[in-house]
C-alpha cells in the first residue's frame, strides 16, 4: 500500500497541537507551546504543523486529509444561546465570545485553507468529544472496550459515553454545558488563586496537604448522582455568563474569601490550610463523579476495558480510583487526554471512520517522545558555536555518568531524543534527581523551578521492580507508564524515597520499560547499582510558567537561568563550575 497521510490539528482554545499519520500510524506529534515558547499556547500551530511535516518529508499537497478537532458552528451557537438566556448579565461574556468567534474561531476553516494552500474538500472537522474518543480507544490495544470522556465543554458536550469495537465508536449518552466537571474544578481553580486551564494540576497537587472537610459544601455545587454520573448547581457559578468570573458571591458565602493570585501560599498553615481543605475536598468529590461515571459506563456496556480521554482523565488521582472501584479491569489513557489529544483523535477518527481503513495491529503510538529530536553532531555544533564548554561521552557511558551524578546529590538536566507528547515528562526532557535526599524536593522547587513547595515531584522506577516499592493496581499499567495515575508507596518506603513521596503515602508513579525508552531504562538502572534505589526523582524541564524545553537553545538558556547542576544534551555534559 501506498502511503497515505492525515494531519490533525487542534486550536483555538488552550494547548494547540499538530498531528501527522501515516498510514494510520503517529509520525509526528507537538504541541503549538514546543516552538512559540508561550504556554499553553491556543493559537493556530502552524509551527508544529511545519515540524510535522518536515519529519515526514511532506508539504501540505502531499495530505490526504487536514482534520480539525470541533466543528467550530455549534461551539458558536452554544455560546450564542446560552449568553442570549442570560441577557444583559452575560453581554460582556458574548461581546467577547463573538470577537473571538467572528475573528477568528467561525473561520479557521477557511484559514487553513489558505495558510496550508489545500482544497476545501479535503478539510474535515470532527465532533469535539468523539475526537477524544477516538485518540483514546484507536491508540489502546483493545478490540473492543467502554470510552470515558470528561473535559470543560467541547461545542455543547462536557461528558460523553461511548462504545467501540472494530467497526467504530458509538455513542451511548452525553452530558451538557453548563453541566460540566472540568468547569466545575475549574472554578475551584480559579477560587483557590490558580489561572484556569493552568493551574487544575496544582489543585490536584495540593490537595493531599488537606483534609476534605468542605465535602458537604462541594457537593451543593457539584455531587455525584448514580446512576447519572453528576449533577451542578449553577446558583453557585458563574461561567456560563460571565466573561471574566467563573463562580460568583454565593460561592464566596458557601466556602470564604478566594486567595489572591499570586499572594504567598504555605498548605499547612493559617489561610493556607483552609485553601488546601478546600482543594481537598472538591478532588474528592470530582473523584466521586468521576467513579459514579465509569460505574454507569459499565452498566451499559459490561465490557472489562475502559479508555478515558479529555482534561479530567489527567486527573491521576481519579484515575486510580475508578480502576479500584468499579468493575473495569483495564485503563487506558493516551499520554495527550487534554484538548491536544483531539489533534490527534481528529486524525485517527478520519482515518477510520471516513476513510474506513483497518485497524493497525502495532501500537499506533510507539512511543511518547514524537516530538523533535536533536543529533549529537547538531548538539556539538550548537555548544561550539556558542562556545560552551562541555565533555562528549562515549554514547554508553553517558546512563552511568548521569547515574553518578545523581548519586552524588547534583541536580541533573536530561535531554534526549524527541520531546514528549502530552503534558508529562517521561525520561526525554526532565530534571533529575536523588529522591532519597530529604531536602530535594524543597531545593528544587526553590532554587531550581521557583515555584511553589508543596508541588510535587515524580518517582520513575524500573518497571520490573516497582511492584517491590508501591501498590501498583491491576490493570493499571498503562497509565503509570505515562504518569496518568497516582498510588500508594509501600510501607516503610516514604522513609527511603522522601522527596518523591506525596504527604499521603501516595505517587505518581513513573513505570520505565526498557523497550519504551531504553536510555532512560540504563541510567536508572545505573542508579540502582550504586545506591540500591531502582527509582529517581523525575519532574518537567522547565521553570515555572514556562513550557518544556524543547530544543538545546531552551535548555541551555534554562539551565543557565536555574539551580541545575549538570545537564546532559544528548551524550554532550555541561557542568557548572561551582555546582
Amino acid at each position: 500500500m501506498s502511503n497515505r497521510y492525515i494531519l490533525g490539528i487542534s486550536a483555538l482554545f488552550h494547548d494547540s497541537a499538530a498531528v501527522l499519520l501515516c498510514n494510520g500510524r503517529v509520525v509526528a506529534a507537538a504541541n503549538e507551546e514546543r516552538f512559540s515558547r508561550v504556554k499553553h499556547d491556543s493559537s493556530l500551530p502552524f509551527q508544529a504543523i511545519r515540524w510535522c511535516l518536515q519529519q515526514a518529508g511532506l508539504t501540505s499537497n502531499d495530505v490526504e486529509h487536514v482534520v480539525y478537532y470541533e466543528k467550530p458552528l455549534r461551539r458558536f451557537e452554544r455560546q450564542l444561546v446560552t449568553q442570549v438566556l442570560k441577557f444583559p448579565i452575560s453581554f460582556k461574556a458574548f461581546r467577547r465570545s463573538a470577537f473571538n468567534v467572528l475573528t477568528n474561531r467561525l473561520w479557521v476553516g477557511s484559514t487553513l485553507v489558505k495558510e496550508l494552500e489545500i482544497d476545501s474538500d479535503r478539510l474535515l472537522f470532527c465532533e469535539h468529544h468523539l475526537s477524544h474518543a477516538a485518540s483514546a480507544f484507536y491508540c489502546s490495544p483493545f478490540e473492543n472496550a467502554a470510552i470515558l470522556t470528561v473535559d470543560g465543554v467541547g461545542e455543547w458536550v462536557t461528558t460523553g459515553l461511548y462504545q467501540a469495537d472494530g467497526s467504530g465508536i458509538s455513542p451511548l449518552a452525553e452530558i451538557r454545558f453548563p453541566q460540566s466537571i472540568g468547569l466545575v474544578y475549574s472554578a475551584f481553580t480559579a477560587y483557590l488563586g490558580f489561572r484556569v486551564n493552568n493551574g487544575e494540576y496544582k489543585v490536584m497537587g495540593m490537595a493531599p496537604y488537606g483534609e476534605p472537610r468542605f465535602v458537604e459544601q462541594v457537593r451543593k455545587v457539584l455531587r455525584p448522582v448514580p446512576g447519572e454520573g453528576f449533577a451542578v448547581d449553577m446558583d453557585f457559578l458563574s461561567y456560563h455568563y460571565s466573561a471574566t468570573d467563573s463562580y460568583n458571591q454565593k460561592f464566596v458565602d458557601l466556602f470564604g474569601p478566594p486567595r489572591f493570585p499570586g499572594s504567598a501560599l504555605d498548605p499547612t498553615t493559617g489561610e493556607g490550610r483552609r485553601f488546601a481543605d478546600v482543594a481537598a475536598s472538591i478532588q474528592k468529590v470530582t473523584e466521586e463523579c468521576m467513579v459514579e461515571l465509569a460505574r454507569e459506563l459499565h452498566s451499559r456496556t459490561g465490557l472489562d476495558a475502559l479508555c478515558m480521554a479529555g482534561g479530567v482523565a489527567l486527573n491521576s488521582v481519579a484515575n486510580r480510583h475508578i480502576l479500584e472501584q468499579t468493575p473495569f479491569k483495564q485503563v487506558y489513557i493516551q499520554p495527550a487526554a487534554g484538548d491536544a489529544g483531539g489533534a490527534l483523535g481528529a486524525a485517527l477518527w478520519a482515518w477510520r471512520e471516513v476513510m474506513g481503513q483497518p485497524a493497525e495491529q502495532d501500537a499506533v503510538l510507539p512511543s511518547p517522545g514524537m516530538g523533535r529530536s536533536f543529533s549529537d553532531e547538531e548538539i556539538g555544533e550548537i555548544l561550539a558555536d556558542l562556545r560552551i564548554q562541555h565533555e562528549q561521552l562515549p554514547n554508553d557511558q553517558v546512563a552511568d555518568r548521569a547515574a553518578e551524578d545523581i548519586a552524588d546529590g547534583l541536580v541533573v538536566a536530561w535531554f534526549q531524543g524527541g520531546f514528549e507528547w502530552g503534558p508529562r515528562a517521561l525520561g526525554y526532557r526532565s530534571i533529575l534527581a536523588d529522591p532519597g535526599r530529604k531536602d530535594m524536593r524543597d531545593r528544587i522547587n526553590k532554587k531550581v523551578k521557583f515555584r511553589e513547595p508543596f508541588r510535587p515531584f515524580a518517582p520513575s522506577v524500573l518497571a520490573e521492580s516497582a511492584g517491590d516499592w508501591f501498590h501498583l493496581p491491576e490493570g493499571g499499567e498503562q497509565p503509570l507508564q505515562w504518569m496518568l495515575m497516582v498510588t500508594p508507596v509501600k510501607e516503610g518506603v516514604g522513609d527511603k524515597l522522601p522527596s518523591v513521596t506525596h504527604v499521603d503515602g501516595s505517587a505518581r508513579v513513573h513505570l520505565v520499560t526498557k523497550a519504551a525508552n531504553p536510555l532512560y531504562h540504563d541510567l536508572i538502572h545505573c542508579f540502582e547499582k550504586r545506591t540500591g534505589y531502582p527509582v529517581i526523582l523525575n519532574t518537567s524541564f522547565n521553570l515555572k510558567g514556562e513550557p518544556i524545553v524543547s530544543s538545546p537553545i531552551h535548555a541551555l538558556a534554562t539551565f543557565q537561568r536555574s539551580g541545575l547542576d549538570v545537564m546532559y544534551l544528548g551524550s554532550h555534559r555541561i557542568q557548572k563550575e561551582n555546582p
